[in-house]
């Protein structure tokens, strides 16, 4: 994207510095030329930013896509941990309880071991001694069963506690194995919504790059329509002005029948030649363009009368003189006058100064020669 904005911008840099830079040249000529780099930028522009349209609803169909999934993924990541914690907190209690059992079972064992020490300390009788010891066969009876009875609670006690024991054990082991199970789910689920959320944000990411450079584009389109209707303008502005120059001629009685000698006119500035007469890009450069400072001496290039000082749109500030016999000199672009419309002047006389009025490109003369009106290369004509 950095790499398009770049050549955007200096696209624009170069049409900025083809207006600004250059000291001189064929205006219509260079005009033309703008429009055509213009018209061949604007189908590029247009072309990109279609194309970018593209990307940009497949690119917000794709996150709208990925949005949805993400949300699902969501919901069902929620799920798995509720139930998750609702394994954890029974595990937990299991595991409470299978405390509670090792305790049990711990006491049964410290009981039993006590039960076992007291009958060994004791000397306790065993069958035979009991009954001798007995004054009757009742009483010798019911001693036995004491016996046996003591003996018996003993086992049932440790027998209970075992039992307690291994069985909070084997539902605390089927718990931790149902935990460690829908743990490993849930970091499942978690993980394909962790990648959705990066799918979605760099879609996202791309998106608003995509639209910022076609805000970019957009805008420099607008720069170069902008710019192009400008130096349409500007061309328009030329191609009247040189009707309104021919307009005044023929007002002015400018006409012959004859061809006026091909020779015989004096350089109108001291410059050097940067645009000549002719075609330019399908454009009609209608005389030359000499470049020189801004405020260098503008003289007559031969006798004649002065048809016309003053403003016409794209010449700037304009000195027209007739010469008679159909032939007649212009000179465009002055900072400003030394003579005024309806004086006499001879060759070689002062008429006005260079500058870069009206629709120029720095400071310059443009210099016609026009024959009965028409324009004819002044090179044929200077000496």
């Amino acid at each position: 994207m950095i790499r398009r904005i770049a050549f955007a911008a200096i696209c624009l840099l170069v049409l900025a510095t083809s207006a600004s830079a250059q000291p001189s040249g064929g205006n219509l000529s260079k005009l033309q030329e703008k429009v055509n780099q213009a018209n061949k930028q604007e189908g590029v522009l247009t072309s990109s930013i279609a194309s970018m349209n593209e990307r940009i609803h497949s690119l917000r169909s794709s996150v709208a896509s990925a949005e949805a999934n993400l949300a699902r993924l969501q919901v069902e990541v929620s799920a798995h941990e509720q139930r998750l914690g609702k394994v954890r907190d029974e595990y937990e209690r299991q595991s409470r309880l299978l405390a509670l059992a090792q305790r049990q079972y711990d006491y049964a064992q410290h009981q039993l071991s006590q039960r076992l020490v007291a009958v060994y300390e004791s000397d306790q009788p065993d069958t035979v001694a009991v009954m001798l010891a007995s004054e009757s066969i009742s009483n010798a009876i019911d001693r036995l069963e004491y016996l046996n009875a003591v003996s018996a609670r003993d086992r049932h006690v440790a027998e209970r506690a075992v039992k307690i024991k291994r069985r909070w054990a084997e539902i605390r082991n089927r718990t931790h194995r149902l935990l460690v199970r829908v743990a490993d789910e849930t970091h499942a689920v978690e993980l394909r919504a962790s990648r959705v959320l990066t799918t979605r944000d760099r879609l996202s990411s791309n998106r608003e790059h995509l639209s910022t450079e076609r805000e970019t584009k957009q805008e420099t389109l607008a720069s170069v329509r902008e710019s192009k209707e400008k130096w349409l303008a500007d061309i328009a502005a030329l191609q009247a002005g040189s009707a309104n120059i021919a307009a005044r001629l023929r007002s002015g009685g400018s006409h012959s029948t004859s061809t006026p000698s091909a020779a015989g006119l004096v350089w109108p500035v001291q410059g050097v030649l940067t645009s000549p007469f002719g075609m330019r890009w399908g454009r009609m450069h209608e005389g030359i363009d000499i470049g020189a400072p801004q405020g260098t001496p503008i003289y007559a290039a031969a006798g004649g009368t002065v048809n016309y000082a003053g403003w016409e749109g794209g010449y700037g500030n304009l000195t027209l003189i007739d010469h008679g016999n159909g032939l007649a000199t212009a000179y465009g672009h002055q900072s400003s006058f030394a003579v005024s419309s309806g004086q006499t002047v001879s060759r070689g006389q002062l008429i006005g100064y260079v500058g870069s009025t009206g629709h120029s490109t720095g400071p310059h003369v443009h210099f016609e020669v026009r024959v009965n009106g028409v324009p004819n290369d002044p090179l044929s004509y200077l000496s």
